[in-house]
């Protein structure tokens, strides 16, 4: 049978919240439903970085994958690295201003574990991507406006490369789409072991 008959068949969940994310996917004509997992990632567990990732996307995976018999769960974490320090999102503009004045005119590093997950037969992948990200050096009052517009609440790093963001990063070297919150091109490849040819599928069970 082929790939694309095959995935036409799958129904594909998207275990994440992230608005992002969901568009990633839509923007590669994947056709999906969204069931956010309410696992609690936990940046302070002893895992080396790109472990990390992975094992948090399959906690989250995981605790969706339980309602179907029939499903390609795919989920996702994102976090920064600096220095040695694992930065999640900020929930206060405080927070906020304290990450990106942390990050202010250097280097860090964003990755991103995701995971797919086949729930008829338990069958599972997980990775982990990084790309390296540069700022440009900004003065305070840059920083206080940058806070000011509500974007960084709720982003890892407490910025959105996507968005106002774009203005305060230099350079990156990596997947762009990686530093959004999801590796596009590494997730179709993975798909593809699943039986999920995205390049060649418009159109699989469920909405996006």
């Amino acid at each position: 049978m082929p790939l694309d008959d095959m995935s036409k068949q799958r129904t594909i969940i998207l275990a994440s919240a992230s608005p992002r994310r969901k568009e990633l996917l839509a923007l590669i004509g994947l056709k999906f439903r969204v069931d956010v997992s309410d696992y609690e990632e936990d940046l302070g567990l002893k895992l080396r970085p790109h472990e990390l990732a992975k094992y948090l996307s399959l906690e989250k995976a995981r605790t969706v994958a339980h309602k179907y018999n029939d499903a390609v769960i795919i989920a996702a974490d994102t976090f920064i690295v600096f220095r040695g320090k694992l930065l999640g999102k900020p929930h206060t503009e405080k927070e906020a201003m304290r990450m990106i004045n942390l990050l202010n005119g250097r280097l860090h590093s964003v990755i991103t574990g995701y995971t797919v997950l086949d729930t008829s037969n338990g069958k599972k992948s997980s990775s982990a991507i990084e790309t390296k990200v540069w700022f440009r050096k900004m003065a305070n009052e840059e920083l206080r406006a940058y806070v000011k517009t509500g974007e960084p609440l709720d982003k890892a790093g407490a910025y959105a490369i996507q968005g106002i963001g774009s203005l305060i990063v230099k350079k990156i070297e990596g997947d762009y789409f990686n530093v959004i919150g999801l590796p596009v091109a590494s997730l179709a490849v993975t798909l593809k072991k699943f039986g999920i040819d995205v390049m060649g599928t418009k159109g699989t069970p469920g909405s996006s």
